[in-house]
């Protein structure tokens, strides 16, 4: 039992030590444990621009957005997409694509091809079907899914999935209303100190050995898992995870020896409502 006089004086070492510890340690929102190989002071990413003239300013701001990073640095170059509804990645890089992708229910993904632990390759696509709409055809709609599908390609996730309390102030936070106020249109530095968290150590050059779109540490990939057209559910594996408000959800594609597909899927706001209705069926 701690006498008075000591209740204060631990009040005040806890307030001196959270102070005191820098907010990278505080951070903690990684998505899970998937990051790509460092082996340097930072990871450089090529981003192949698969986006149309509307959405090309877009993709510019996120990549603006997150090079900030002490960790990260992403330079935009022509993409490997001649057909973006298709969206086939590219070993070691991230591809974006644009393309009216229809009555899906989401608004954006991110999917990245997982070889021996590491990210090898990912892809990040927006569905002008919605994004043509009169809800969704909105600079701050368009800024907040691409910056945050952006970041889940290099393994950040959302600091707070719920769409209806108030703004963060940074893009990996849902909402329903990007603009707030705070805008919800960019980064926040608690999303960098995330990533400073998430690339805080360095790997040998035989981690990249074989982590490309054929091969992985555990011999060679199967066929399907560069070949397989993954666009919708069908396709995604298995339900790993869904947000309470139903407007996240997370599958795995699992080809065994370390190969997976991970999709993370931001639904539309009417489709949120949908899942959640079926979850609280169930």
């Amino acid at each position: 039992m701690f006498s008075k006089w000591r209740r204060p004086m631990l009040a005040a070492i806890v307030v001196m030590f959270l102070v005191a510890v820098p907010a990278v340690l505080l951070a903690n929102h990684s998505w899970s444990t998937y990051h790509w190989v460092k082996t340097g002071s930072q990871v450089s990413l090529l981003v192949g621009d698969n986006v149309s003239s509307t959405w090309d300013s877009y993709l510019n701001e996120a990549i603006s957005d997150w090079n900030p990073s002490s960790v990260i640095q992403l330079t935009k170059t022509s993409g490997n997409n001649p057909r973006p509804r298709n969206c086939k990645p590219t070993a070691g890089r991230i591809e974006a694509c644009s393309e009216r992708y229809g009555n899906t229910g989401w608004l954006g993904i991110a999917q990245i091809w997982l070889s021996g632990g590491h990210i090898s390759q990912a892809i990040t696509k927006v569905n002008d079907t919605y994004f043509n709409t009169a809800t969704y055809n909105k600079p701050e709609w368009r800024r907040l899914v691409m910056c945050q599908e952006i970041a889940h390609d290099f393994g950040l996730d959302h600091q707070d999935e719920n769409f209806n309390n108030g703004n963060l102030g940074t893009c990996m936070d849902y909402t329903n209303s990007p603009l707030g106020p705070p805008s919800n249109e960019h980064p926040n530095a608690h999303d960098f100190d995330q990533l400073e968290t998430i690339y805080n150590h360095l790997h040998s050059s035989q981690s990249t050995v074989g982590s490309g779109p054929g091969k992985g540490n555990n011999g060679a990939a199967p066929p399907a898992f560069n070949d397989l057209d993954a666009e919708g559910p069908g396709q995604w594996g298995r339900l790993v995870r869904q947000s309470r408000d139903g407007g996240i959800s997370t599958y795995e594609l699992d080809f065994g020896r370390g190969f997976k597909i991970i999709t993370h899927v931001t639904w539309t706001m009417e489709m949120a409502e949908k899942n959640r209705a079926h979850m609280n069926h169930d």
